[in-house]
């Protein structure tokens, strides 16, 4: 995680040496103990340097390990811890479902007697330990039905993972939206991966205008039948998209003595502000439905940055690190807990 990338040319110079010291321990090490005339004579003897050998490379590999732990600086180290720590729901075990199931598992989060309902895919969940924070301050439980790769708006998707169509996530969806209606929570929480990201990650554009129709019907089709039965709807605008995983970005860049503004991104690539005008526009035109953009805690005007007031921004490319979510609760507070009374 903390080395530098190395270059071209370090890489061709890495590749030599290796060859260099195959060459040399096959001819040294490996030809010699192999044609050994003692060892031949007897199977049994050939496992005594098997077994120093073999203990040899494991010591020297958890040293290894050790050392490169050690040698860690504070800023690293927290850097590290950042990148690992889990959400509020992602922490209680199986509160963020996996790919196969298809039943959801709805988990509760404090003990208010009014209800807020978080839901959605990964992108849902990293907002779970603000918005757990905040709700618990005024009085809410918070409970989250969320699954792994998997969006509220209601369109169907390839899952990389599976190699197939996704369609646990369809059969999940549903079933989590008619058990949200039951609840009748006070307020249901969105967000998920924006589109555009999701291309990003993919590498690849696809039919964009089919996918842009089918996302845009989803997204309206989930909402409207939220706002049907009366609830009310606080949409989160997707975070911005890192073109590197930030943690080793911001590393990387410490280890060089380098600031961790090199690892900010220009707002045109990350902020997916086309998609975003027409996800608010959507939004907007559904009754007890708003649309929250916290955009502005990310980005200026041109830059979208990874590292803010002094905490990593992004634990990947695209996933908030929980110590700055958790920072963002004054944040979901005043502009995600308000719409309950609007």
């Amino acid at each position: 995680m903390l080395a530098p990338e190395l270059t071209a040319a370090e890489r061709l110079y890495c590749l030599a040496l290796t060859l260099v010291l195959s060459t040399f321990s096959y001819h040294v090490i490996e030809n010699p103990i192999r044609r050994n005339g003692w060892l031949m004579a007897n199977a049994a003897r050939a496992l005594v340097p098997a077994l120093l050998l073999t203990g040899t490379g494991v010591a020297a590999a958890y040293g290894n390990a050790r050392l490169a732990v050690h040698d860690l600086d504070p800023e690293q180290r927290i850097i590290a811890a950042s990148a690992a720590e889990p959400s509020t729901a992602r922490a209680k075990p199986g509160c963020v479902q996996d790919y196969e199931t298809v039943t959801p598992k709805p988990c509760a989060f404090g003990d208010g007697r009014r209800v807020i309902a978080l839901f959605g895919d990964s992108h849902a969940d990293h907002w779970s330990t603000p918005l757990i924070e905040a709700g618990r301050k005024n009085g809410y439980r918070v409970v989250t039905w969320l699954k792994n790769s998997c969006r509220a708006s209601r369109i169907s998707v390839w899952s990389s993972d599976l190699k197939r169509p996704y369609a646990e996530c369809d059969r999940w969806r549903e079933q989590a939206i008619n058990e949200i209606i039951q609840a009748k929570p006070a307020l249901v929480v969105i967000s998920e991966l924006a589109l555009t990201s999701g291309r990003k990650m993919a590498g690849r554009g696809g039919d964009t205008q089919s996918q842009d129709a089918d996302w845009r019907a989803g997204l309206r089709s989930t909402l409207t039948s939220l706002s049907k039965a009366g609830l009310k709807v606080a949409f989160i605008r997707d975070v911005p998209f890192n073109n590197a995983n930030v943690d080793t970005c911001v590393a990387r860049a410490l280890w060089r003595d380098e600031t961790p503004s090199r690892c900010d991104q220009t707002r045109a690539y990350a902020a997916n502000d086309a998609m975003a005008a027409v996800e608010r526009d959507i939004v907007d035109s559904i009754p007890n439905a708003a649309y929250v953009d916290l955009t502005d805690r990310f980005c200026s005007a041109t830059i979208c940055h990874v590292f803010i007031d002094g905490k990593l921004a992004f634990r990947d490319q695209h996933h908030m690190a929980t110590p700055f979510a958790q920072s963002l609760e004054p944040e979901v507070e005043k502009r995600v807990i308000s719409k309950v009374g609007q």
